[in-house]
């Protein structure tokens, strides 16, 4: 199999000690105490990064596993669940509170800007009686970031618990979870982590497990039930055997990630030179307002088929990029500079592949990319 430069918002590239961790000898992570110790150490080196004292957990699953597991731990029959809707997986979110017996009230913002605050407060004061709202901190698909430092603190004054989707921005944008006041924060490894995907990593707050345990019914699932991970290393119990070698290999990249101090500062400076590049070639940015760090949305050009373009980047430059799906699909492309892939020379590299690929399908950008680009980051 011939492997290419992935530059997709996720998964991302996996640094090679990463995949060495993953090859390490193993052990049974049931019976063996040293992994309960190593587990509890992993978590407690990701509260350090989402800057929690919550707890934290990993979960053997895909991002989506966190997120049907915040639905499904918290919702019971009848409860109003508040999502906050402006992007393919903000409104997503619904399915998995419907599919738990939650009535799903939407609060729904412009799909090319980030929610209005303002108008959040105000539909907040009209009516606030939920269990909890869902919030989507980056939608991957459209690249749209949301204000999670104001939207959540908004929220908990009204007694809302808060669950966060930071499936694609968390490692590369700020995350204050404590400060924030986010009660579930959901993280993935195969994103900003740079791990190879498959696991689910999130903190939970004690007014989030206070819910659950609550419940009047019981939590409609095992595999997502998050109250069975509450004393997990008290009782030295793992409710399923856990991935080990994914864990060693997501401990190492977790470790990547506090290593480098500048990575919030480098994912900043990345994506703004990527935009300008972008902007400055005649190119249209598909978001008007609040840009994430993490992926850059482009509108294709017209005559242009999303289809043949990528095609072209994989078969003469060996470049993944990706399209996009739902209300998008076939109308952009999507650039992914997060974790490893936030590097100047494979953005670099990835816009002189897409600037050759869109003038040999008939687009001829106004700038070059790479020089934009390069200026831009140079000039920081």
């Amino acid at each position: 199999m011939k492997v290419a430069q992935i530059m997709t918002p996720g998964p991302t590239e996996v640094r090679e000690n990463v995949r060495i961790a993953r090859a390490l000898a193993t052990t049974n992570p049931d019976l063996d105490l040293q992994f309960y110790e190593f587990y509890k150490e992993t978590c407690e080196k990701i509260g350090e990064f989402l800057k929690t004292n919550n707890s934290t957990r990993i979960l053997s699953g895909e991002g989506i596993l966190g997120l049907e597991s915040a639905c499904a731990s918290l919702t019971e029959p009848g409860d109003r669940v508040l999502v906050i809707d402006n992007g393919i997986f903000g409104e997503g979110f619904a399915d998995f509170a419907r599919m738990y017996g939650g009535e799903v009230v939407f609060f729904k913002g412009d799909r090319k800007r980030k929610i209005d605050i303002i108008e959040l407060e105000k539909f907040l004061e009209k009516d606030h009686d939920f269990k909890y709202a869902t919030v989507v901190h980056c939608d991957t698909p459209s690249g749209v970031l949301n204000d999670i430092d104001k939207i959540c603190p908004l929220l908990k004054k009204k007694g809302i618990l808060t669950v966060v989707d930071s499936v694609a921005a968390m490692g590369g944008e700020d995350i204050k979870v404590d400060e924030w006041r986010i009660d579930i924060a959901l993280g993935a490894s195969q994103k900003c982590i740079s791990a190879p995907a498959g696991l689910t990593l999130l903190s939970i707050s004690e007014d989030a497990f206070k819910s659950m345990e609550q419940r009047k019914s019981p939590i409609a699932s095992y595999y997502c039930n998050l109250l069975v991970w509450k004393n997990y290393y008290e009782e030295k119990w793992f409710p399923y055997t856990p991935p080990i070698s994914d864990i060693v290999g997501l401990r190492q990249a977790i470790d990547n990630i506090l290593e480098d101090k500048e990575i919030i500062q480098r994912h900043n400076y990345i994506a703004k030179a990527t935009r300008k590049a972008v902007a400055e070639a005649g190119l249209n940015l598909y978001i008007e307002d609040g840009y994430s760090n993490t992926v850059t949305v482009i509108e294709i050009p017209e005559g242009i088929s999303d289809k043949e373009l990528l095609k072209h980047m994989l078969d003469e430059f060996n470049i993944f990029i990706a399209g996009s799906f739902g209300y998008l699909k076939g109308k952009v492309i999507r650039l992914g500079h997060m974790g490893e892939n936030a590097k100047k020379d494979k953005v670099m590299y990835t816009l002189l592949a897409l600037q050759s690929s869109l003038k040999a399908l008939g687009f001829q950008c106004k700038k070059d990319m790479v020089e934009v680009f390069l200026s831009e980051v140079e000039a920081r």
